[in-house]
């Protein structure tokens, strides 16, 4: 199966990745055995990991269908990962079968998984990049064919779901600030993040400790957690809609099937938020 995935994606297996991690605990299918490892380690100090990526998800469907209604028709996904069932674009062609979305991550198995599923599909791609280097995604976006897909002189909502928290934060302002000022008004950004209080409230600080340290050394990557004043600042002059910033189970639930936090006594140590410009 690993060759297999190899063949097709053009990736080799090497090291876990954030995206297919994620992917693994989704239930999904493109990972590999770096990254089913590394998810089980994770699974070690936060026995709730999965519940925790599928509300992240459902909050991200919620998030995409309350925006299309209010008609924003552009999607900037960045940092999407490997895509799902209910994925931003499937969400916001229900409500408006014009809706545009550009699908950014780093990983090629990502992209390459999600270029398969869009295929045939107008105004919808998905292209390798690093959304820490927002100056090179505005140059694609501002001269490039990508143009095509997003039009920045037009209200576009801007995704950060799950993946801020992989930026440290002496470089956060540096990375957000340049995409979302650019958006015209009547734009629209959606955050998802780890809380700081909630993670360790919940877990303590030595699994904290270790599941970090399971991204460090599987992934590459270190996580950092914001108290509720950092993510909120991150939205700068935007609106928060309501019910502000609020953990993910309880950010409009009835727009989507029952969040896994909405039966258990126990809050989401994700917090989430939608503003607009």
């Amino acid at each position: 199966m690993a060759e297999q995935q190899r063949d097709r994606y053009g990736a080799d297996e090497g090291g876990a990745t954030v995206a297919r991690i994620y992917d693994y605990l989704l239930g999904g299918k493109q990972n590999f055995a770096a990254d089913r490892e590394a998810a089980r380690q994770l699974m070690q100090s936060v026995p709730e990991a999965a519940d925790i990526a599928w509300s992240n998800r459902l909050f991200l469907r919620r998030a995409v269908q309350v925006l299309a209604e209010a008609g924003i028709t552009q999607f900037l996904d960045l940092g999407s990962g490997i895509p799902t069932q209910g994925n931003v674009h499937e969400i916001a062609r229900a409500i408006n079968p014009t809706a545009r979305v550009l699908y950014v991550d780093i990983d090629p198995v990502a992209v390459v998984a999600s270029n398969e599923i869009l295929m045939g599909i107008p105004g919808c791609r998905a292209v390798e990049g690093d959304f820490t280097r927002p100056d090179l995604i505005l140059d694609a976006l501002d001269d490039g064919d990508l143009a095509t897909v997003i039009d920045l002189d037009q209200p576009t909502a801007l995704l950060y779901c799950a993946v801020l928290q992989q930026v440290p934060n002496d470089r956060i302002d540096d990375i957000v600030a340049p995409i979302r000022d650019r958006l015209v008004h009547g734009s629209a950004m959606v955050l998802s993040h780890l809380s700081a209080t909630a993670v360790t409230d919940a877990y303590g600080e030595s699994n904290v400790s270790a599941a970090k340290g399971v991204f460090r050394a599987q992934a590459g990557t270190e996580i950092t957690l914001r108290t509720e004043t950092q993510l909120t600042a991150l939205f700068g002059d935007y609106t928060l809609m309501e019910p502000g910033l609020v953990p993910l189970a309880e950010w409009r639930p009835e727009l989507s099937e029952p969040d896994p936090y909405a039966a258990t006594p126990a809050r989401s140590p994700m917090r989430g938020a939608v503003a607009t410009n």
